[in-house]
């Protein structure tokens, strides 16, 4: 299902509070309430929403595997992958850098079978040009 730049920033709401109501979602998107329904539906019927879940301090959930993935970006498409990353639930955190890569990611996932469906969804989106990923052993501060 194509996603076009609302569904990208509905996704990002509610991953900030997935408890938002719709009400308030379609006054911050700047659309009618039946809008935002309908598009919740479509995504959810899609798949693209699979759940709504509670966010959890890192140290709470002590055997989720998290990782950082370095992103190239292709070209001028930096808006258009930001706003893919930003719609991906994978993605716990995304920062425009300088240096070797353009764009760093968290990611985090529950398993290493679930870490490889992330980046097999990461890899399909267009104006990615290259990624590197490395999985987070420890953290000491």
């Amino acid at each position: 299902m194509p996603m076009d730049s609302t569904d990208h920033r509905l996704i990002a709401l509610l991953r900030k509070d997935a408890r938002m109501s719709v009400a308030t979602l379609a006054a911050k998107l700047g659309v009618s309430r039946g809008t935002v329904t309908n598009r919740l539906r479509k995504l959810e019927d899609a798949q693209l929403i699979v759940g709504y879940s509670v966010l959890l301090r890192p140290d709470a959930v002590p055997n989720q595997i998290r990782a950082w993935m370095g992103v190239l970006v292709d070209g001028n498409q930096t808006r258009e992958v930001v706003a893919s990353l930003l719609g991906e639930p994978g993605v716990a955190a995304l920062h425009d850098t300088n240096g070797r890569w353009d764009l760093l990611a968290e990611l985090r996932a529950e398993s290493t079978t679930e870490l490889s469906k992330v980046l097999d969804r990461v890899r399909l989106i267009k104006g990615i040009a290259n990624t590197e990923t490395s999985i987070l052993l420890a953290s000491y501060r």
